[in-house]
């Protein structure tokens, strides 16, 4: 599971630079993982070849595309309120306006969208992106349109993305698509399709590009980046009928890394999301020997218990994640660590949940992303699993799960006191307008006085104060 955007927040409006020459306007928001707002960039690259600029003005939209997520249920129930709004614009004061849903909802519910309710003119899934202009002249000849064929070797690696509402200083670059884990609570395999890796190259072509615009930190993006995998093309599950030539001289993901890291050393690198049962010790070793490499790792476990692990058919026990962490502590000793936690799957007990407190006791995680269980339609879990966990316990252990982990980041935050460490200047503060914003390699939020320093430097702060969740000090210089 990727890292989750917040989703009780507004969905974000992306926008780029006009060209002049283009006419129609394009309205675009994404909602959910950092991969359906990469998908966004690319989506609204393929349309400024086709006549279309980006809009924050909803009544002005020709098209309006929301990029979906179908995760847990609170994310599509987001969603249709957002076509609401959409379809009641259009009514009131845009006739001509037309919508559309991309994204892992848009195979989930294709027929439901266009045929039933008729609250779209076009649904596209995640590898069709590339076929927007001819639906589009579908929706322009009055019929509606779809396309939500998965592929086996779509990546997008030849589409240069638009970077979308940028500060200039931070950037996603695709790596993998799909995923071949099949947990039972997880739609990703039937909504992105099986697991596939881009070409290296066209990955050094995209971070060195980055590099030359000023960009100073990337994110590497996948599903499940530590599969990475690039023999020549094609599914990751193809591997072994490979020629031995492709095997031999095929790039895994510590390989990958080290490629970024050398071509760009001034540039810090980021990656996201990590598999427990996929993360080899290369990778954690590659981490370490290149100072641009951040010392951060999303590791999601998803529960602490052994018997819901299996139940989820996560491929690892409780014993293995924690040799995984001790490994990487042994390693990289600063590396912050964070998770991912689903509470009230089917047929959790009480015992189980302690399982997963005692769990997150042993690994103190910098953060986290915490949620209550929510039946997929068409997943396994759905199919033979009864969701038997009340909802009214599943707030409880969320709540108890919140407050825990609220705890450990007032911990790992504290442990920073009196030390200097390198910020890199994303932004100005929320909530002071004298203040920047910026990350420690770590992932930690940090803010101190502007001074004469500006977004995108990168500056070394002693830190003073904390909270939970963010650092608080003073610049010391450049780094």
């Amino acid at each position: 599971m990727e890292k989750i955007i917040d989703e009780n927040k507004q969905g974000n409006q992306l926008v780029l630079d006009p060209l002049k020459s283009n006419t129609k306007k394009l309205f675009i928001e994404s909602y959910g993982c950092q991969m359906n707002f990469s998908d966004s960039e690319i989506v609204a690259s393929i349309l400024a070849d086709n006549g279309y600029n980006t809009t924050t003005n909803l009544e002005d939209a020709d098209l309006v595309l929301v990029n979906t997520c179908s995760i847990r249920d609170k994310a599509e129930q987001t969603v249709r309120k957002r076509l609401e709004k959409y379809n009641a614009v259009k009514r009131q004061s845009n006739p001509k306006m037309k919508v559309g849903v991309l994204g892992c909802m848009a195979e989930r519910l294709k027929s439901k969208f266009l045929e039933e309710e008729k609250i779209v003119d076009l649904v596209v899934g995640p590898d069709a992106y590339k076929d927007l202009p001819n639906l589009l002249s579908e929706v322009e000849d009055g019929r509606n349109a779809v396309n939500v064929i998965l592929s086996k070797d779509e990546t997008y690696g030849d589409i240069s993305p638009v970077r979308l509402q940028s500060n200039g200083v931070t950037a996603f670059v695709s790596i993998t698509r799909g995923c071949d884990n099949m947990c039972t609570f997880c739609v990703v395999p039937f909504t992105r399709g099986r697991e596939r890796s881009r070409d290296p190259q066209s990955i050094l072509s995209e971070v060195n590009d980055l590099a030359n615009k000023g960009f100073k930190e990337i994110t590497l993006l996948g599903q499940n980046v530590d599969s990475y995998l690039w023999y020549g093309g094609g599914l990751k599950k193809d591997f072994d009928k490979a020629s031995e030539m492709e095997q031999v001289t095929a790039t895994n993901f510590a390989a990958l890394l080290t490629l970024v890291a050398e071509a760009q050393p001034k540039m810090r690198v980021r990656f996201s999301t990590s598999n427990p049962q996929d993360m080899k010790m290369d990778v954690v070793k590659t981490i370490a020997k290149h100072q641009n490499i951040c010392n951060y790792i999303h590791l999601p476990v998803q529960s602490g218990s052994t018997r819901i692990l299996k139940e989820m058919n996560r491929q690892h026990t409780r014993e293995e994640y924690m040799a995984l962490i001790d490994n990487i502590r042994q390693i990289i000793p600063d590396c912050a660590i964070s998770q991912d936690i689903i509470t009230g799957f089917p047929t959790e007990t009480e015992e189980d949940h302690q399982d997963t407190l005692s769990l997150m006791d042993y690994v103190k995680y910098d953060f986290g992303f915490m949620f209550k269980y929510s039946e997929r339609p068409g997943t396994t879990a759905s199919r033979k699993l009864k969701d038997d966990v009340s909802e009214e316990t599943k707030k409880r252990r969320l709540q108890e799960i919140v407050d825990l982990q609220q705890k450990h980041s007032a911990f790992r935050t504290k442990q920073f006191l009196g030390k200097t460490l390198e910020v890199l200047i994303e932004k100005t503060s929320k909530k002071n307008e004298d203040e920047w914003s910026g990350r420690t390699p770590q992932n930690t939020v940090t803010v101190f006085p502007k001074e004469n320093y500006k977004i995108g430097d990168f500056v070394l702060v002693k830190i003073t104060d904390c909270t939970s969740a963010t650092l608080i000090g003073e610049a010391v210089g450049y780094s």
